[in-house]
């Protein structure tokens, strides 16, 4: 027999071996069967099956994959509202046959799940609320959706809502809410923030009158023990106290007069002022001394007389 008779027998060997022999990939599971009835499942690596016996009916990922759904419903407050609902799964390694069997469309039967879910929870709760309440929605529809899809070899990981889009026109009127309650905080703080300015204000105010009081206080308090002492000195060398008291009384006169005297823009005008002011002062007040004094000794021996009877 001639060499080119057995090329026909080599190519459907090579054929018969490369059928034999098939690689599974990482975190993939290859699902075998034999004569259309299932066989095995192979995990990664390199595998073998009987030519022509077997075949690799379908591939499986035992990969997390994520599934996006989005979902319009209406809330309590009758406002619709659009939530995005984000699913983390992946098939469980000793489920395979479940997930490759039950299972044509894992995709439709999830999503039919998240839109049961969230219609059902999302009319019990206000628009609020709903932002509020978002991760509570999401526990539901995991909830419900691993009781559901254990069954078929599918294990729920996380479920997120991850979008809450209301109408435009309620977004809009949302906004101006906010910005109507943070103008009416600012004014608020603008009115607190004045009247505190304002307290402030009178405190200092009343603080530099009680000071200014004080040091006129002071002030009188020194002219008043210099006009003693000058008393006194006048006392030891024989003038009186009343004589003295309106000794010192012009002397503050004509110092006042000096004082304004000094002054180049001053407009004060004194009334009466002439040569004799100032004697004339002197003798009033000294009169004046002695008529009270004489009074206050009436009243005195009236008072006293009036006791002894």
């Amino acid at each position: 027999m001639q060499p080119y008779y057995y090329i026909p027998f080599a190519f459907f060997g090579v054929v018969i071996l490369l059928g034999a022999v098939f690689t599974v990939k990482q975190q993939t599971a290859a699902i075998v069967e034999r004569f259309g009835k299932f066989s095995r499942i192979s995990h990664a690596g390199l595998r073998f099956k009987i030519p022509l016996i077997e075949r690799i009916a379908g591939r499986l990922s035992l990969k997390i994959q994520q599934l996006d759904v989005i979902i319009e419903t209406k809330t309590l407050d009758d406002v619709f509202v659009r939530l995005k609902v984000s699913v983390q799964y992946k098939v469980i390694k000793e489920k395979v046959y479940e997930a490759f069997y039950k299972l044509d469309y894992p995709h439709d039967q999830i999503t039919s799940y998240v839109f049961d879910v969230v219609r059902a929870e999302v009319p019990k709760m206000k628009l609020d609320d709903v932002f509020v309440r978002k991760d509570d929605i999401a526990i539901a529809v995991k909830a419900e959706l691993n009781e559901a899809m254990m069954t078929y070899g599918y294990d729920i990981i996380k479920t997120l809502v991850t979008d809450i889009d209301p109408d435009a026109q309620v977004k809009e009127a949302m906004n101006r809410i906010n910005a109507s309650e943070r103008e009416k905080i600012a004014a608020q703080f603008e009115g607190d923030a004045a009247r505190i300015l304002i307290v402030e204000k009178a405190k200092a105010e009343a603080e530099s009158k009680r000071l200014q009081g004080q040091g006129i206080a002071d002030q009188r308090r020194e002219i008043a023990r210099g006009l003693e002492e000058s008393v006194e000195v006048l006392n030891k060398v024989g003038i009186n106290s009343q004589e003295a008291s309106a000794l010192i009384v012009v002397t503050q006169h004509y110092d006042t007069l000096q004082s304004i005297g000094q002054e180049t823009n001053s407009n004060l005008i004194l009334l009466p002022n002439s040569p004799q002011a100032g004697s004339n002062m002197l003798n009033d007040m000294v009169a004046s001394f002695t008529a009270s004094n004489q009074i206050g000794e009436a009243m005195k021996n009236a008072k006293n007389n009036k006791k002894e009877e």
